[in-house]
């Protein structure tokens, strides 16, 4: 019952944190506050103190270490523990401790190790002038004592330091803070980069999340707006033509299997992600059964030009342009004719697609939502889209798409 363990699993772990009386009572450390650092201190501890021993023997002239003197170098380095936690009072304290024990008259040694640490620490973490002050009254102190208090400390008989030895002191102090500097400067670009690798990726969640909104957007408003035409045809016809409207049911059924597929493909990548999609992403190749769907709602679709071959990312995109455009004129143009056009100009595919109108409603050409999303696919291959009225009525949608990633025909 004697033996604490961190939540409850592995070995004993006390050591690495200090005494288990330092604990918070649930084994963690309290909200917000970070533990003391004892796997760093600790060493240091023991290092301080017997290097000093070390170092009196070297130093005969100077005063033999007591126990005031093994206090100073304990408390020195004991309050390393809270660094992390008060950087400020830390700087200064080790400092004052370590003027202190040189005002004493003992022996030069690893005390003054505490104060780069703390130094270090509180530069690390932002307390740049609590750093600079404290070194700095370490290093004026330093010199008041060695300069002109010498007369009247111990230990008697002792000399004035030349002025050398103050110029070395000083590069030290220097060193020790720009080590600091540099540190914390590393420290806040690491800081730097986690916070943009952070941002970049939520920036791909959110794109991706735009991705497949479009996409579910684009299969869904296409489908059911045939289904929608169809169901009015069917209901219309039940009576007096049932064949005609086993027709509609029949186009209803394959609109709705083709839109669950392509909604399933779109869920698979949110299920697996990463994952190779299980049928291929819809393309231009396709526009003969677009063209077949439109007709199946009542619209006529005349197709100008060759449709090019694209990239599978441009190819998705033209597709999607072309399947909004006309889902728009089903649901908002009085016309039953549209025209999809595609003219290659100077390595530029313009698609037009043109109907003849008239709108039946406030939305002529389609929901903000629909030209948004044709926007940003045309955007994201750097191309433009254009939607508007014509000046003799309809509508007409024009698509600006870059060739540069025109897939070349196989051959020599």
């Amino acid at each position: 019952m004697g033996e604490q363990r961190v939540r409850g699993h592995g070995p004993p772990q006390w050591w690495r944190y200090g005494p288990p009386w330092w604990h918070h009572p649930d084994g963690d450390a309290e909200p917000g506050r970070a533990r003391l650092p004892w796997r760093s201190t600790l060493p240091l501890m023991v290092f301080v103190v017997f290097g000093s021993n070390f170092a009196a023997r070297e130093q005969l002239h100077r005063v033999q270490l007591d126990g005031y003197a093994r206090v100073l170098l304990l408390v020195a380095s004991g309050l390393l523990l809270w660094r992390q936690r008060y950087p400020t009072f830390v700087a200064f304290g080790t400092a004052t401790t370590a003027l202190v024990y040189l005002g004493a008259g003992y022996p030069y040694g690893p005390i003054f190790l505490t104060v780069a640490v703390s130094c270090f620490s509180a530069v690390v973490t932002g307390h740049r002038l609590a750093a600079w002050t404290s070194v700095g009254m370490l290093w004026a102190g330093h010199a008041l004592i060695t300069l002109w208090l010498y007369r009247w400390l111990p230990p008697p008989g002792d000399q004035a330091a030349s002025l050398n030895q103050e110029i070395v002191i000083a590069t030290w102090v220097v060193a020790v803070v720009a080590v600091s500097e540099l540190a914390r400067v590393r420290r806040e670009q690491w800081a730097r980069e986690r916070a943009d690798r952070a941002q970049a990726a939520r920036r791909r969640a959110d794109e991706e999340r735009l991705r497949i909104a479009r996409e579910l957007h684009d299969v869904l408003a296409h489908s059911i707006s045939v289904i929608n035409v169809q169901a009015g045809v069917g209901l219309a016809l039940l009576d007096t033509d049932p064949e005609q409207a086993r027709e509609a049911l029949t186009t209803i059924k394959a609109a709705s299997k083709e839109a669950l597929g392509e909604v399933r493909q779109v869920l698979d990548t949110l299920r697996a992600p990463g994952a190779a999609p299980r049928a291929p992403a819809p393309g231009l190749n396709r526009l003969p059964e677009l063209v077949e769907q439109a007709a199946g709602a009542g619209l006529t679709v005349d197709v100008e030009g060759e449709p090019p071959r694209l990239a599978p990312g441009a190819d998705l995109a033209a597709f999607r342009i072309v399947q909004e455009a006309l889902t728009n004129v089903v649901r908002h143009s009085g016309s039953r004719h549209a025209r999809v056009c595609f003219e290659d100009d100077d390595g530029v595919l313009r698609l037009r697609i043109d109907d003849d109108g008239p709108a039946t409603g406030e939305d002529a050409g389609g929901s903000g939502n629909g030209l948004a999303g044709m926007r940003e696919r045309a955007a994201a291959l750097g191309g433009t889209i254009e939607a508007g009225p014509r000046p003799d009525g309809g509508f007409r949608v024009l698509a600006v798409l870059p060739l540069k990633v025109k897939v070349k025909e196989d051959g020599p």
